[in-house]
Formats: C-alpha cells, structure tokens, sequence
C-alpha cells in the first residue's frame, strides 16, 4: 500500500516550533521538538486515541471539549454552553445573567436541543475507497457524486455500530480521506456556568484582546442508557463513565512552561491560493463584515425593550459580534501586511518549480493553470448570488430543507443526498424543536426588510426571476409595498408553530405542494430551481476538486524539495498543538509589552456594575477581602485569570484542554489576539498568541464565589 501523505509530507523536515495543528498520529514524527518544547510524556503515547489523554478529549460539533471525571462530566467553555445556558433561561429566571450550578444530577438540565458530545473512537485511512479506481477516472458532478456515494456506503457499514457517529474527512486539499467514528452521546446535560459577568466579562469590548480577565468555563454531563449505550434524553439515563479523564495539575503555571492544546480546530486557510486570498479579503470579508454589522444593529433595536426576546437572540448576537471582530481584525491585519505579495511570489516560485522539468510539467502543470480559472469562475458565481442568498427569509430557508427532506426521503436511504438521510433526521428534529426559544417574528421582519430592500433594489435582470415570483416581489416596489407583503407573509405562515413545523418532518411532497403556506408554497415553487443551481454548482465543485488534489500535490512536493514539513489545514477533526507559556514584548499600539498572566486586580480595575463589566458582587466582594484561597501565586499577589501562550488554535479550538507537559489539566483555550488570528491564513509565531482561563482562577470561582462543592469534589479537590 503506498505511503500516507501525512507521513511524506514530514518526510523531509519539520516546521517551526509552535507552529502546526498536527494529527496525533504525525506526532512522533515532531518528537524532538515536543521535547524540546518541554513535554515530558512520550510523543508515541499521543497518537493513541483511545488511550490517555486522547481518549479524554471530546468534541461538541463546533466547541472543543474533555471528560474530567469518572461521571461524564466534560469541561468547555462559557461560550460553548452559552446557547444552552440561553435556552433554559426566560425573562424570570435569568441563568444568563445570575449563572446556574446544579448541586446533584437531579438537577442537571437538558443542554440545547441537538447538543451532543462526540468521543473519537477510531481515524482510519480511507482514500482509496474514496476517490477508487472508477472515481479517479471521473470529472465534474460525476465525481462529485461517486464521491459522495463511495462516503455514504463508508459512513454506512461505520454506523452499523449503533450509537456511533461517523464521518469522512478530506485532507490536503481532498488529496487524502479520513473516516472518524465517534461514540455519539445524544443526552447532554448542562451542569454548571458562572454568571455572565464572569463567564463573558468584557464582552465584545475584550473580545480577541489583552489582557483579559474571563472566566470563559461551563460544564455538562454526558449521559447514557442504564446498559451504557448511546440514548436520547430519559429519566432513567446514567452518567457515561469515559475510559479516561483528564486529571487536575496539582502544580500551577509558570512563565515558559510547555503546554498543548487537544481538541477539534475548525478551518484554517495556509494552503490557499493568491486569487482566493485576494477575493477573500477584498471583496467577502469586507461585505460579511458590514452584513453582520446590520444584522446586529437590528437585532438590538428589535429586542430592546423586551428581555425573552433577546434571550431568543443572545447565542446568535454573541456569534455574530465574535465572528464580526474577527473579520475586521483579520482585515486590519491584512491592511498592514505584504502577505498577498508573499503568496504570489510563493505561487510563482512554484510554478517555475514545476515548469523546470518535463516531469513535473506532465503531473501538475495542467492542473496548475487550471485551478486559477475555475476558482475565479466560483468565486463570481458567489458576487453574482450575494444579495439573492441574503434575501431569503429565514422561514423559507426552513421550508426549503424540510420540502428537500420530504422528496429525498422518497428514495432508498443510500441513494439519498448527504445531510437527508435517516441518520439526519434527529438533526432536524433538535433544529425544529429549538426555534421556539431562537425565533421572534418582529425582529425576522425587521432581519427580511432590511436584507429584501437591498435586494429589489437590484436592476431586474440581476435578480432571480423565479425568487420573485415565488415570493411575490414586484419591480419597484417601495418601503410600504415591502412591509406589506412582509406581514402577508408572516400573518399566513404556520411555521411559528412549533406542532405545525413537527408535522412538516413527516409530510410528504404531494402534501407539501398542497399547503397554502407562503413559504412552503415557495419552497415548492423553487425547488427545480434550486436542484438545477446545485447541479452547476457541483460540476464545477467536482472540476475544482480534481485540480485543487493536484495543486497540493504539487505544493507537498515542492515543499518538501526545499526540506519543509507539510501538515494539513485544520478541518473540524482531532489535533494537537504546542507551545509556551509567554507574554509579548510588544503589545499593545502604544507599545507596552503585554505579561504572561492577568490577575483578580484587573477585574475589580475593569468592573462598572453595569453591561459588559458587570462582574457579580459576591466576587467583588471576594477579590476585596483577599479571599484567595489556596489559589494565589505568592510573586503575582493574587490568583492568576488569563494567561497567554504560543498555541497555534483556531475557532473549533474553543474550549480545548490545555495540558502541561506531564500531561495534566492546566485551563481551557478560549481566545487569540485581534492582531493575530490572521493566522488562520498567515502563521506569525512573533504576533500569535493563544488566550486560556487559568485553572486556579475556575477552581477559585467555583470555591469561593458559586460555592459549587459539589463539583469541586467530583474533580477531586480536597
């Protein structure tokens, strides 16, 4: 069998320290710089996944997580648990605001409908099953749908384990193919958040900057049948009990300590091409940002004077204003960057590498030229849609999936289109359930207005005339005429209806068609339209797919013909990254260097009672008295918060464990730096920085503020 492109792609040399979201299984590969960096574990040990400490490191599909006790409890972030947190709050039980701590299991309360916990069980090779000999020979939505099929019949005989959760994930460009099965925990069970004055002290204001004083931590609980297996939520159901858990450093951290983060990075962008980092930061970017801009402004005056409402929006504002900041800062970065000039000019050394010979001009120069085209034709494809995408209301966005999911689930299951299957529909079910406490028709009026005014704006042959038509939008229809049709929309609609939206998951087409409701009734109406534009769309994805493999084969190659190491952008799967424990000689504009750690005296500097620094008074009142407890560090005279280090994480990472070199828990990655999270795209080891909740500051709060006993014994502190 030919050797994994993971493994070549090492073959030849290794990248920096602190650089790299490496799989476990590359990590022997990088075994002297781990212990170099200060691990004192054995690298080999890591790639184990079903072993200490990988068997501990879970994800939340999207968050980062790990068990830290024999009874499922998992430690996350304040943000990942924040729509959970949001969903059992109403206007007269507040958990946002005052926090919630469940002194026994009794008291635990079902996460957010949908929530799960994934343990990893097994990463296996599978690229030859993917892309195989039939495949290989295809081209456009051909092998777009051969690959598709090949992943589905893979996922398939995976989840004849039941209870299991599988995937195939691509790699280097869908040059290589990963299946992960994972045990899928399906009740999830919130167990304890600090009040929002801790868990999202400094809200947007401190959002990706330094210092920082959040105490960004929560805890849920996994639960399973009585016999142990994978359930839905039930009375009866018992505390999973994992394989392993991650045990409590009984040492603090110093300056320039090793740690590593463990967890599931989302995506990360170094492999890509000059015209997509073009495109991206000169044209997407800049128009996510003013959308989101819009979107957030409307949402706050819409639910200003009424608190269930923004309780309905909070985890939707809190992801916007966290998505929003990250854009601009990324933007700001760019702006003051050569970076697109460094990706041309490593673009041009590379194809004068692969033009300097006939043999790499017979295996990449082709698809070298290629991929340039087809990209630029994508990326218009996206302009050409923008205003028409953001144009439709969220409710006809429902009707769409559910009018797709009623004719897909009129074919044999294996022949159904990814993300329709059986295996989805639970999916469905939580997103339907979930919409009452995420969903208020006067702000998705105001949300449609706002998007729908932009849209008829547009000359009349860059709209899309069957939207129209389904929709019932003329030409030059005014503000009036707008609000109008809105409001017809919304009067006639039963999709507000949590029972009516249940039955439409088991309607049929014919009864779909029969509905009078306005955005089924266009779901239906634009539904040829709708298969017609995937299809296009999947013709040329299947093109860009073939060349993109091409590319980063070529890229690997060329890479390691000047002795670089090559390790996959992050793709949502499990990594490990590593680093120090270090401040910043230069940090902020006015140039003070930023230290290591913040303490409890930053908080009571920050705290005004009131909006993003309402820190709770029984804290104040705490960090006033000196009550340090056990958890004080002697040189910093109070108890240490924030710390920062050279971790190389991104979002997905959120909530990942930090372990120091003996492999022990020392806090949660929660955050990076505004001036560094370009590095998504651009690595810069001198601006990264990685921002984690200490653990002596958790352990603090839950000792001496939330009085969480309970829990402190659970994680064995005496």
């Amino acid at each position: 069998m030919k050797k994994s492109l993971l493994v070549l792609a090492l073959a030849s040399g290794f990248a920096m320290a602190d650089e790299g979201m490496w799989m476990p299984q590359q990590l022997p590969n990088i075994a002297t710089e781990l212990k170099a960096a200060g691990l004192e574990l054995d690298p080999a040990n890591l790639t184990k996944l079903t072993e200490f400490p990988m068997g501990a490191i879970v994800s939340l599909g999207g968050c980062s997580a790990s068990f830290v006790s024999p009874q499922g409890l998992v430690a996350t972030n304040h943000h990942c648990v924040y729509n959970s947190i949001a969903h059992n709050s109403t206007a007269e039980n507040d958990l946002l605001r005052n926090g919630f701590l469940a002194k026994t299991l009794a008291e635990e309360v079902p996460a957010a409908p949908g929530s799960r916990i994934y343990v990893t069980k097994a990463v296996d090779n599978v690229t030859n099953k993917v892309i195989d000999a039939r495949t290989a020979k295809l081209s456009g939505k051909k092998r777009v749908d051969a690959i598709e099929a090949n992943q589905k019949a893979i996922v398939a005989e995976c989840e004849q384990d039941a209870g299991h959760r599988c995937s195939v994930a691509a790699y280097y460009g869908s040059l290589e193919y990963y299946l992960i099965k994972q045990l899928e925990i399906k009740d999830v069970r919130l167990v304890h958040a600090p009040a929002e004055g801790v868990g999202k002290f400094g809200g947007d204001t401190d959002n990706w900057m330094w210092p920082r004083h959040t105490g960004d931590y929560g805890f849920l609980r996994a639960y399973v049948s009585p016999e142990g297996k994978s359930a839905d939520f039930h009375a009866d159901n018992v505390p999973y009990t994992p394989d392993f858990h991650l045990k409590l450093a009984k040492e603090g951290l110093k300056e320039g300590d090793f740690v590593m983060a463990l967890g599931y990075p989302g995506r990360t962008n170094r492999h890509r091409l000059p015209s997509e980092v073009a495109d991206t930061f000169e044209w997407s970017y800049p128009n996510t940002v003013s959308q989101f801009a819009e979107t957030l402004d409307i949402i706050g005056r819409e639910t200003a004077d009424d608190r269930d409402a923004a309780l309905k929006y909070a985890s939707r504002v809190a992801g916007l204003n966290n998505y929003m900041k990250n854009r601009q800062g990324m933007l700001d970065s760019y702006a003051q960057s050569d970076f697109l000039a460094r990706k041309q000019a490593e673009h041009q050394a590379l194809t004068a590498w692969v033009n300097s010979n006939n043999a790499n001009k017979k295996a990449y120069a082709k698809d070298l030229a290629n991929i340039e085209k087809l990209l630029k034709e994508q990326q218009q494809q996206g302009r050409d849609n923008y205003l028409l995408n953001n144009a439709s209301p969220r409710l006809l966005g429902t009707a769409r999936s559910l009018y797709r999911l009623a004719q897909e689930s009129t074919k044999p299951d294996a022949e159904r289109k990814a993300g329709f299957q059986a295996r989805d529909l639970p999916r469905f079910k939580a997103f339907i359930a979930g919409m009452d406490r995420s969903f208020d028709v006067r702000v998705e009026k105001a949300l449609d207005l706002q998007s729908l005014t932009k849209y008829v704006a547009l000359p009349k042959k860059q709209r899309n005339a069957d939207f129209d038509k389904a929709m019932g939008i003329k030409d030059n229809m005014d503000q009036a005429a707008l609000v109008a049709l809105i409001d017809s929309w919304y009067a006639a609609t039963v999709l507000t209806d949590a029972a009516q939206r249940a039955a439409l998951l088991e309607s049929t087409p014919a009864q779909f068609a029969n509905s009078n409701d306005p955005f089924v009734k266009a779901a239906v109406a634009l539904y040829k339209t709708d298969r017609s534009k995937e299809a296009e769309q999947e013709e040329l994805g299947g093109k860009i797919q073939q060349a993109y493999a091409s590319y980063m084969r070529a890229k690997i190659a060329f890479m390691q013909s000047q002795g670089k190491a090559v390790y996959p952008d992050a793709n949502s799967t499990l990594r490990v990254t590593y680093g120090n424990v270090t401040g910043r000689a230069h940090g902020n504009e006015d140039g003070n260097a930023w230290t290591a750690f913040t303490t409890l005296r930053g908080i009571t500097q920050k705290a005004t009672g009131e909006g993003e620094f309402n820190a709770p008074q029984n804290q104040l009142d705490a960090i006033k008295a000196k009550n340090y407890g056990p958890y004080a560090v002697d040189s910093m005279n109070s108890v240490p918060v924030n710390y920062l280090a050279t971790l190389d994480i991104t979002g997905g990472n959120s909530g990942s464990a930090v372990l120091n070199g003996k492999g022990e828990f020392v806090g949660l990655a929660f955050d990076g730096t505004l001036d560094s999270i370009i590095s998504d795209w651009d690595f810069n080891l001198a601006n990264t920085r990685s921002i984690q909740v200490d653990l002596r500051f958790m352990l603090w709060q839950m000792q001496v503020v939330d009085k969480a006993d309970n829990l402190l014994k659970e994680l064995g502190v005496n």
